[in-house]
């Protein structure tokens, strides 16, 4: 981190965290101390903050990202921005001295611009001025491989890019990341500590950390060659037991994986997704499950394996919703009141005032950024989106894949004939007009390669039908692929899973596609190491390097000046 050491707040303590939950709604308090006696009370509070999936959002969202956080609101409020979670935090631990902020994973990596272009330093930075506690680590924190993570753990600078301010090198966070289901190999080590104990008021609360087991599908290969990512269950429950032997009661599961629901941000409603069944067999010692991952808002009691009330929480994405939940631990226990516990959601409203710290960390690194991401690089005719989602064809993803073509068609670079891209790859829109680097950046985060290979038309047809896999990690079985212009095919939504691109549909400038013909296909890298289950894809055969799929999207709009949004009618829905 880059500011000034913070002092070890008076939140207390000395060893790690808690956890507890329940859906009543009374009060934890001091009434439990013998009235009149002068002695301690019997109970101690312990407020959890918590929030998930950050992704580096320093700056307050803008245009169609701030239109999004609004629809959290039922009032249309705009929520959302380092500088107001960072002013909802401090407000919500007003008088509450035993407090403790947590969050489940991808504070880094899928950033925005001011992050990413720095390695997502600045998301450190604005996390530690927050007062963050503990953190468990998520698919995301990957991106950049475990050697990366460890230096945004550890410290020190980038190794290419080198330190961005060389009077104050980064120094590494202050909270620790953790990585209980992570192992090297098939050892017993994990790649960062897999617990955090607290000790607050007398009592001991620990954290368990961890994300979930298929984050090898969802992060590039390269980077976690040789790491064992076990089961979330089995990995809790043995962690459990090692709490306990250091004498912690109370025990908090911080887990990057979540489910879906139907309510409001406050509200669980038709709770659905691998947290259900993750929450149902975690071990009833656990007492609060913070989760992430799906972006999902929800407060839910998931009975333990007991049949005991306890709480599931996840707070949205991009700083946008803070979970509190109230803990009241028995000081002579040590174990948490479970129906004494509570738990609500807070929206992260703009009509606070702006924490200044935030504002002046945001302006450093505004300043560093700037002359780099306001360089316009084309304009666009209209707007290019991701909407409606990424079970559907995309404009947006549509234009990556043909600047990706573009990049890779000539004969000295692999003569692509097909470009193909995943829309969890897409992670901005573009607005019309004048389009600048930043919000290029913005779009395509994560610096991945270009890779041409061969494709039998029988294997193309099998990617094709992997858009459609039932069980896919993270709980989206659907995901439709950018397609380049002259790749046309249908899809067959109604049809079982495995026969919904029938292959006499493909067809490439017209020509239908021959089983047996060979065919030059560029992805990125993730896809090609087989990312988001896209396996047929590792089966390519004489892989070529295409450069890097930022520079082919800036390349592409400016030798296409203005560019108009890609027509959706590549995949032919019936």
């Amino acid at each position: 981190m880059l500011h000034p050491k913070r002092p070890r707040h008076a939140r207390l303590g000395a060893v790690l965290l808690i956890g507890g939950l329940v859906l009543s709604v009374l009060g934890s308090a001091g009434a439990d101390a013998d009235e009149g006696s002068g002695r301690r009370p019997r109970t101690v509070d312990v407020q959890i903050l918590s929030f998930n999936d950050y992704h580096g959002w320093l700056e307050t969202p803008t245009g169609a990202d701030a239109t999004l956080g609004a629809t959290l609101d039922p009032a249309g409020n705009l929520v959302g921005g380092g500088a107001y979670l960072a002013t909802t935090l401090n407000n919500l631990r007003a008088g509450k001295p035993n407090s403790l902020t947590v969050t489940a994973g991808d504070l880094i990596g899928g950033t925005p611009f001011l992050s990413g272009l720095f390695h997502d330093e600045p998301s450190v930075e604005s996390l530690e001025a927050m007062h963050l506690d503990v953190s468990s680590v998520g698919n995301h924190e990957f991106d950049e491989g475990l050697t990366e993570l460890l230096r945004m753990q550890k410290g020190g600078c980038h190794p290419v890019d080198g330190c961005y301010f060389p009077q104050a090198p980064y120094d590494g966070a202050e909270f620790p990341w953790l990585a209980a289901n992570v192992f090297y190999g098939s050892s017993k080590r994990t790649v960062l500590p897999p617990t955090w104990i607290k000790k607050v008021d007398g009592v001991k609360v620990g954290f368990i950390g961890m994300t979930l087991e298929d984050t090898p599908v969802l992060v590039a290969q390269k980077g976690i060659q040789g790491l064992q990512f076990r089961d979330e269950v089995a990995t809790a429950n043995q962690a459990v037991k090692k709490l306990k032997d250091e004498d912690v009661r109370s025990i908090v599961v911080l887990l990057h994986e979540g489910g879906l629901q139907a309510g409001d941000y406050k509200s669980c409603s038709g709770v659905s997704g691998p947290i259900v069944d993750i929450a149902k067999n975690l071990d009833p010692e656990i007492d609060l499950v913070v989760t992430g991952h799906t972006h999902q808002p929800y407060v839910c009691n998931i009975p333990d394996p007991k049949g005991k009330a306890r709480w599931v929480t996840s707070a949205s994405s991009f700083g946008r919703v803070v979970t509190e939940t109230n803990l009241v631990v028995d000081r002579r226990s040590g174990n948490v009141v479970r129906d004494r516990v509570t738990s609500t959601n807070h929206l992260v409203l703009r009509t606070v005032a702006p924490d200044p710290t935030q504002q002046a960390i945001v302006a450093k690194w505004q300043a560093l950024a700037g002359p780099v991401g306001d360089q316009v690089k084309g304009g666009a005719t209209a707007a290019i989106t991701r909407s409606p989602g990424r079970n559907t064809e995309s404009s947006l993803a549509n234009l990556i894949a043909d600047a990706q073509l573009a990049a890779t068609s000539a004969a000295a670079d692999g003569g692509a004939q097909i470009a193909l891209m995943n829309p969890g790859g897409v992670r901005a829109d573009l607005d019309a007009g004048p389009i600048t680097f930043r919000e290029l950046f913005n779009v395509q985060p994560f610096g991945n390669l270009l890779v041409t290979m061969n494709l039998t038309g029988q294997q193309l047809h099998d990617v094709l039908e992997q858009q459609a896999i039932q069980g896919r990690a993270g709980g989206r079985d659907i995901l439709i692929l950018g397609v380049s212009q002259g790749l046309q095919f249908q899809y067959l939504a109604a049809n079982a899973f495995g026969d919904r691109v029938p292959i006499g549909s493909i067809t490439l400038n017209g020509t239908p596609i021959s089983p047996t013909a060979t065919y030059r296909v560029t992805v990125n890298n993730f896809l090609a190491d087989g990312g988001d289950a896209f396996t047929v894809l590792t089966q390519g055969t004489n892989r070529l390097g295409g450069g890097d799929d930022l520079a082919a999207l800036v390349n592409y709009v400016g030798a296409n000046n203005p560019i108009a949004p890609p027509a959706t009618d590549r995949i032919l829905e019936g």
